[in-house]
């Protein structure tokens, strides 16, 4: 968000730049004016969502490109399940469009603020075996190349382009419009329940196997996890939406109010984490509702917090996330946010963390107000090895060296990039760590 002074933020305070200039097209005509504009100037240009990306892959030195206002349904195929959006449509607003065509989008994360464009670009996703991450649902696309031209990518133009244009980093050009392929509209019945942490590891393949989404959270300095399970339904299925009065109090009070007043306590006092955890999971869920899925898989986020994520092969979550548990027990760390595990489908996506294997997602996270870069250190080189790719919009401290022996298709991806950008125009800082000059 752009503040009074004109300083950009971004939701995690990880990242923060007064632009040169700020701009709001609401076309996409805008947009190609603003690129042209930018490279008569010799100033680069950055589109910025809704800033939920925890690194600088969205700092905008130069113009920044607000996309606030090009939002909403462009075009809708109901025979073939396909919507075109335009790239700042927020996550939260795409359910209400769908809804005439009685068609969802497949999967989704647990936080639902970003843009569509944001969250593709940085490889946002949910959980679920089955189901790959929100750039695989991405059919077509059309972005303003540094010279303001657009290119279209879709069956019939440039269908080679796709798995790099799908999840592009922000790297190849400014996302006008996204044309993604959903399904009918479903229902989601959620199991929520606090469970032994050793049952569910033990069981951990089985649950993954059998759901049709699953995860899990861990509570540091306990012996116990959060477990969501979540099975799709049709729409015609009976519903038991939660009552207000006790989502409110679930959300709100609990995981809100609660959650802020045991994080400023435990920043307060380390000392009383650890009782604060083993209270948190006798809290939080232990519940079961049918709702609309995207009532179900996202949840409100108000306690702010910085993160770290690391992909690594689905055969690797279970040693990675038993070598991140000894490490926190056997530090002076006191942890008061859980530990997230989640899994995903392998892809095709040039830059996707799921990119040619079945991925398990481990993403630790801190309070905002704490210094998180011992315990994020620890953690990452953990994850290193045993074969983790970042994820693109959270914290991590890899560079271009390193990036490329865990992407294959990295240097095609660069390739493409010095093609469609040569002279840069869409480059910060973060993405000349991670892609090189």
């Amino acid at each position: 968000m752009t503040r009074p002074g004109g300083v950009w933020e971004n939701w995690g305070r990880t990242a923060k730049v007064r632009p040169q200039r700020v701009e709001f097209p609401r076309s996409t005509e805008a947009v190609q004016r603003s690129v042209k504009a930018a490279a008569s100037r010799g100033m680069r240009v950055k589109a910025v969502g809704a800033g939920h990306s925890f690194t600088g892959i969205a700092v905008a030195p130069g113009v920044l490109l607000d996309l606030t206002d090009l939002t909403g349904l462009v075009r809708a195929d109901r025979a073939r399940g396909r919507v075109t959006l335009r790239a700042g449509t927020r996550l939260h607003q795409i359910p209400k469009l769908l809804a005439p065509y009685g068609l969802a989008m497949p999967n989704l994360g647990d936080i639902d603020r970003q843009s569509i464009s944001g969250a593709i670009s940085t490889g946002t996703h949910g959980t679920g075996a089955a189901f790959g991450g929100i750039a695989t649902q991405v059919t077509a696309a059309t972005l303003v190349t540094a010279d303001g031209d657009l290119l279209v990518v879709d069956e019939d133009e440039n269908a080679e382009l796709l798995p790099a244009v799908a999840l592009g980093l922000g790297a190849l050009g400014i996302l006008v419009e996204i044309t993604l392929q959903c399904v009918p509209a479903f229902l989601l019945e959620a199991v929520e329940r606090p469970e032994p942490l050793q049952d569910v590891l033990d069981s951990l393949d089985a649950r993954v196997s059998a759901s049709d989404h699953f995860e899990f959270y861990w509570f540091p300095h306990t012996d116990k996890a959060m477990t969501k399970t979540n099975t799709r339904l049709p729409e015609s299925a009976v519903r038991h939406p939660l009552k207000p009065f006790g989502k409110w109090m679930d959300d709100v009070v609990v995981g809100s109010g609660a959650h802020q007043v045991a994080c400023s306590v435990g920043r307060a006092v380390p000392s009383t984490v650890p009782a604060i955890n083993r209270t948190s999971v006798r809290l939080w869920g232990n519940r079961e509702f049918t709702d609309e899925s995207h009532r179900v898989f996202a949840t409100e986020r108000s306690v702010r917090f910085r993160e770290m994520e690391y992909a690594v092969p689905a055969e690797n979550v279970r040693p990675a996330f038993d070598a991140l548990r000894s490490t926190v027990q056997d530090s002076a760390w006191r942890i008061g946010f859980p530990v997230e595990v989640r899994f995903a489908q392998q892809d095709d996506l040039w830059m996707s963390t799921a990119h040619g294997r079945a991925s398990g997602y481990i993403a630790v996270h801190r309070y905002w107000r704490e210094d998180p870069a011992e315990y994020f250190d620890a953690v990452e080189q953990i994850m290193l090895g045993f074969g983790g790719r970042p994820h693109w919009g959270k914290m991590h401290s890899l560079d271009a060296a390193t990036v490329r022996d865990r992407y294959p298709r990295f240097d095609d991806f660069v390739a493409l990039r010095d093609r469609l950008d040569p002279q840069r125009m869409f480059q910060n800082a973060y993405l000349e760590r991670v892609l090189g000059e």
